[in-house]
């Protein structure tokens, strides 16, 4: 059984398919169909609802593509869908300020427009312009040229929070949420079950019965092998609740970070020690997507296309595997074998990411090329770290992912910066030296000759902004104008 507040009403949910998704839910089960299907692969954003729950005795908002979370995230959270907004006859003030902005003409991606726009001015009222524009970026339209929903989101903003009855009820359903929390969750439909650990420990154990399940924690690829592949899970074992596996602290030199931390959660003290992965988080998926994806599954997932493998490798990250009650750790390069195979063993799982803090002299950055901005995947991403003293380069770290079946380093790319003077004749060397790194392929993200160029001239890019890291020369794309 889950329990969980579907807008103000408690709700117990014992006989449903832990495969089901809560867009299936929302339509098919409970009939509540202002919510759309436009992807059922979290692009589009049509799908969008919004999930609360308490945070530091606070409500958080947090908007999903429900296309693709499973029914089991919802145990312990308040579900908020567009039929929701509505305050007896009168209209939401998000759904009010699409209207006398014409931000709606088919009208088919409105109200994931709509949820989105209420997460962000639940959480952050005064959002500029540029945070907008982030919270919006997961939903698609393809009539109004985007003008006038932003506006609409614009003309939302406030210094004070936004009066609703949702916020009058506040109160009322942070108690109700917490009690909802202490009460033990699973779902078993037939030979489909799922489990919901609270502990590690209890993770551990249930992963070690079980050790042919599939953990899920935000679901946000996972959940395409049902709805793109048509498969059937049988056994879940759901990460949500394992609060002690989203922590993140500093010690001993190092960041460390549990591997259930959403990407949302994880940016703050990823850029706040590492300033350049502001962009790349930033570009990172979606808001939707970054609000349940999770470190330690784009990790586990080994996607030669993720991008937290490759500044993580950079960084030199390990990893405190689990199996049990035994750990080990492992440093991150050495977890990927080969395309979409790991170093994991059985039962074993990823239970904390250790990121050495940067020295004062170390120079860190990552980029991401993608056809797109915002909400797309890279066809190259590239990071680097490296020490350069007196003219000459003493330590160096590369890594691309999208270069070969496996988020790797450029070790012949390396060996050709380590001792040479940091000069233009150094870095020529190293980029042809990515040559014998990789043999990239081609897809319809991007051709193999392009993969080539493009990586190599990242390493361009590295040596103009470290050499005139004051100057207005411009080196990236950040903005569609």
């Amino acid at each position: 059984m889950i329990t969980f507040m579907l807008n103000q009403e408690v709700k117990q949910e014992h006989q449903i398919s832990p495969n089901m998704t809560v867009l299936q839910y929302l339509r098919s089960h409970i009939y509540k169909t202002g919510t759309k299907e436009g992807c059922a692969s979290g692009d589009c954003g049509a799908c969008t609802a919004v999930l609360a729950e308490v945070k530091h005795g606070q409500l958080q908002y947090r908007s999903i593509n429900t296309c693709i979370t499973f029914v089991s995230s919802l145990h312990g959270k308040q579900l908020i869908t567009v039929e929701d907004l509505r305050q007896g006859d009168l209209l939401h003030p998000v759904q009010q300020a699409m209207i006398e902005n014409h931000g709606s003409q088919c009208g088919y991606c409105t109200p994931g427009f709509i949820m989105s726009m209420f997460a962000l001015v639940k959480n952050k009222p005064s959002a500029n312009k540029q945070e907008i524009i982030e919270s919006l970026a997961g939903n698609l339209c393809r009539c109004t040229g985007y003008r006038s929903i932003l506006d609409s989101a614009l003309s939302l903003r406030s210094n004070q929070p936004l009066v609703d009855h949702f916020s009058v009820n506040e109160k009322r359903t942070i108690l109700q949420l917490k009690r909802l929390n202490q009460e033990s969750a699973s779902l078993t439909y037939g030979e489909l079950k799922a489990y919901l650990p609270r502990t590690i420990k209890e993770l551990a154990k249930v992963y070690s019965v079980n050790p042919s399940a599939k953990l899920v924690a935000g679901g946000t690829d996972l959940a395409l092998e049902v709805t793109q592949q048509h498969k059937e899970i049988e056994t879940l074992i759901c990460l949500h609740l394992v609060e002690d596996m989203k922590v993140c602290f500093e010690k001993e030199g190092m960041l460390h970070i549990g591997a259930n931390t959403n990407i949302t959660d994880a940016a703050q003290a990823l850029v706040w020690l590492f300033p350049d992965f502001n962009e790349l988080l930033h570009r990172f998926a979606s808001s939707q997507i970054r609000n349940l994806g999770t470190l330690g599954g784009n990790i586990a997932n080994a996607s030669p296309i993720g991008d937290i493998a490759p500044p993580f490798i950079a960084l030199n990250a390990k990893l405190k595997l689990r199996c049990g009650n035994k750990t080990r750790t492992l440093p991150l390069e050495d977890f990927f074998v080969r395309y979409k195979i790991t170093a994991l063993q059985k039962s074993e799982f990823i239970e904390q990411i250790q990121i050495p803090k940067l020295r004062k002299q170390d120079f860190f950055r990552a980029y991401k090329l993608s056809k797109r901005l915002d909400d797309d995947i890279s066809a190259v991403c590239g990071a680097f770290n490296i020490e350069v003293n007196d003219s000459k380069v003493v330590s160096a770290r590369v890594a691309f992912g999208g270069m070969a079946e496996i988020p790797k380093r450029a070790i012949q790319c390396e060996r050709a910066l380590i001792g040479n003077i940091w000069s233009q004749e150094t870095i020529d060397s190293a980029m042809a030296s990515l040559s014998k790194d990789f043999r990239p392929m081609s897809d319809f993200r991007a051709s193999k000759e392009y993969r080539s160029i493009t990586a190599a001239n990242m390493l361009q890019r590295l040596f103009i902004e470290y050499n005139y890291l004051s100057s207005q020369i411009e080196t990236r794309v950040t903005t569609y104008v």
